[in-house]
């Protein structure tokens, strides 16, 4: 894949001699960065916190992936999570992304591990994008850019997915109510169809709700 694809995977470059200036960015994110505290040198932290402020992200917060991410989570609020972790542990992934399930994030991994199942497992639980062997500076707005990109097409999928869903419980609802009223009053499913209308017109709430009503009776 290349590196500015998401899920992507990349190789380690040295960091720059020097910092850019600060590139501009469309917003200000707030960023959170976690280490995995069972690496008694985190990959890459530096680096990523170099590459952050070079791209122009001033809002970035490290902590540790511990039993108190979820608190912090909550009273830090950040658009975007990156974790570095050298051996991609699955305990710190599966912490992460639990911890962001009620409101999620994009999540990008950077790593150096690159096991096909640990790819697949990172990528099952929740991880937008698994950059392996570190980044050069100047790509991380780059990677975060497609990250977020992908994350929000991910989140518009689930959202037409979901209200896919839910019509067709709402169908199959309508269409159990009508088939109750057909049986029960020996009419149509035209002439049903209109009850039920009627019913939800005359009480004011959604045709689905009243069949519903209508099943909660008669079934």
């Amino acid at each position: 894949m290349h590196r500015n694809q998401a899920p992507s995977m990349t190789r380690r470059h040295p960091p720059p001699s020097a910092v850019a200036p600060p590139a501009t960015t469309s917003r200000s994110l707030r960023i959170l960065l976690v280490r995995d505290p069972h690496e008694a040198d985190p990959l890459n932290v530096e680096t990523i916190r170099a590459g952050l402020a070079q791209a122009g992200f001033t809002e970035v917060q490290t902590v540790d992936a511990d039993l108190r991410l979820p608190d912090t989570i909550t009273a830090s609020q950040p658009d975007l999570v990156i974790i570095a972790s050298e051996s991609a542990a699955r305990d710190t992934i599966e912490h992460v992304c639990v911890s962001t399930q009620h409101a999620p994030r994009p999540i990008v991994l950077f790593t150096d591990n690159d096991d096909a199942q640990r790819i697949k497992a990172a990528l099952s639980a929740g991880i937008t994008a698994y950059i392996v062997d570190g980044l050069r500076a100047e790509r991380v707005k780059t990677v975060l850019d497609v990250a977020y990109a992908r994350f929000q097409l991910d989140q518009q999928l689930r959202a037409e997915l979901d209200a896919t869903k839910l019509k067709l419980a709402e169908r199959k609802t309508v269409e159990r109510a009508k088939g109750l009223l057909m049986q029960a009053r020996g009419i149509s499913e035209d002439e049903a169809f209109k009850r039920l209308r009627s019913m939800a017109m005359e009480r004011g709430i959604r045709l689905v709700d009243a069949a519903q009503r209508v099943i909660d009776v008669m079934a």
